[in-house]
């Protein structure tokens, strides 16, 4: 699963580790939900991460199975707090850079992934994309919970 965290109209929180920018991210344990995930990612903020909404649902099926990520964002928040928060890997830098950076250093599946959930989140739907290409729905049968 995949956070993303607005600080203000035109920056977003991004992890860098060992030089390399991408989106907070972390697992999703059997039996767990991808908003409780989403607390285990980014920890330090006052009452938790604000107003988790689940803006993109992106999966790609390999040969032997189908991997599903999760695009949940938070409502914006201020600077200040970034400070406070703590990444899942302690060898991660959390950063507050401009949406435009993020996009252009982040790769191909990644910016997908933000584009489309910042939309997503503008327009208050959920997106979908498998393997690559958006789609009006997700396919029956996949897990969305």
């Amino acid at each position: 699963m995949s956070l993303l965290v607005p600080v203000g109209a035109d920056a977003l929180v991004v992890a860098d580790l060992l030089g390399g920018v991408m989106m907070p991210s972390g697992p999703v344990h059997e039996g767990q939900t991808p908003e409780q995930a989403a607390h285990q990612i980014l920890r330090g903020a006052p009452g938790g991460l604000p107003a988790l909404r689940r803006v993109a649902l992106a999966w790609v099926q390999t040969r032997r199975r189908k991997i599903i990520t999760y695009v949940l964002a938070t409502a914006s928040i201020p600077r200040e707090t970034v400070g406070r928060l703590n990444y899942r890997d302690p060898r991660a830098v959390i950063r507050v850079l401009p949406t435009v950076r993020v996009i252009d250093d982040l790769h191909e599946h990644g910016r997908l992934r933000i584009l489309v959930g910042l939309q997503a989140l503008a327009t208050g739907e959920t997106a979908y994309i498998e393997g690559g290409l958006i789609r009006s729905s997700a396919p029956p049968g996949l897990i969305q919970e």
